[in-house]
């Protein structure tokens, strides 16, 4: 009887180069996820929030009291997203195969998880 196997697990992602250290013979890459966000207000958050768990009529009559009371309140941008970072340490022949990446740059790299 075979055994069923589960497909491996994968996923593609682009990291941004943050920062190399070049210590010689080896190389350090710190990269963070290339995923663009933008940030959201704590206002519009508690709106959404409030809008979600509201009926249409009483939506109406609270919005607009809603929009008086957060009027007086302070704007605070929040990031939606929480990157993604890696460290990679390397030979410096490895890091020159890779075509020398620098700061600012895109590079690609696969996650997968393999069973078994």
């Amino acid at each position: 009887m075979q055994k069923d196997k589960i497909p491996f697990m994968t996923e593609l992602n682009e990291f941004r180069v943050q920062q190399i250290v070049d210590n010689g013979r080896v190389i350090q890459l710190s990269l963070v996820e290339n995923v663009s966000t933008e940030p959201i207000s704590q206002k519009q958050m508690i709106k959404e929030n409030v809008a979600k768990t509201l009926d249409a009529d009483t939506k109406e009559q609270v919005m607009p009291l809603l929009d008086a009371i957060l009027q007086a309140q302070p704007t605070i941008k929040m990031k939606s997203y929480q990157q993604m970072g890696i460290n990679i340490t390397m030979p410096r022949n490895r890091y020159e195969q890779l075509g020398r990446p620098q700061v600012g740059q895109i590079i690609e790299i696969d996650l997968k998880t393999k069973n078994g």
